[in-house]
């Protein structure tokens, strides 16, 4: 698991020319990752045993999901792309995909900035993106991302448990 740091939204022209904005460096390249990840599932589907579990904000205010599915999941919600999955569509702000809930297709669109955790279990991959922070610096709670919510399948996403984390700050320098 890595930890990706927030983005404050700022650009890195208002950064002063003393300080490397590294944890909004990271948050742009592992969101770019996401990214590139979801375009090759979109050209060429999911190979092998891969399979995503995909935490959000519902709240982002480019967001786009179902009134009930806002209703259900008021905060984050835990989507699993995996075995049924239709329309995935990738563009350079987010993705769009047609999920099965109780045999009930919805589609929705999640925005790349309200993604919280990625994970493919199948690897023991994982990303997760902390909004709570206000600064570049590291965060202390290296933990895998909450598994609670239930998936589009009727899994639970605990098993996103299972993925490694991995520290940054075994590989900064002391001094």
């Amino acid at each position: 698991m890595v930890n990706a740091l927030p983005s404050t939204g700022e650009d890195m022209s208002d950064t002063p020319p003393e300080s490397i904005a590294y944890g909004r460096l990271m948050h742009r390249a592992m969101r770019g990752l996401i990214q590139t990840v979801l375009q090759d599932v979109a050209d060429h589907g999911l190979p092998g045993e891969h399979h995503f579990f995909i935490t959000f904000d519902t709240q982002h205010p480019d967001a786009d999901l179902a009134a009930w599915l806002m209703e259900r999941y008021p905060e984050e919600m835990t989507i699993v792309i995996q075995h049924w999955y239709d329309g995935l569509q990738v563009d350079d702000d987010g993705f769009s995909i047609t999920l099965n809930f109780g045999d009930n297709p919805e589609s929705m669109r999640v925005p790349f900035d309200a993604i919280l955790t990625f994970v493919d279990p199948s690897v023991e991959f994982g990303l997760r993106f902390e909004t709570n922070a206000k600064n570049d610096g590291p965060e202390d709670d290296p933990t895998p991302p909450d598994g609670s919510e239930e998936s589009d399948d009727g899994e639970d996403s605990g098993a996103a448990q299972d993925a490694e984390v991995v520290s940054l700050d075994r590989f900064r320098k002391t001094h």
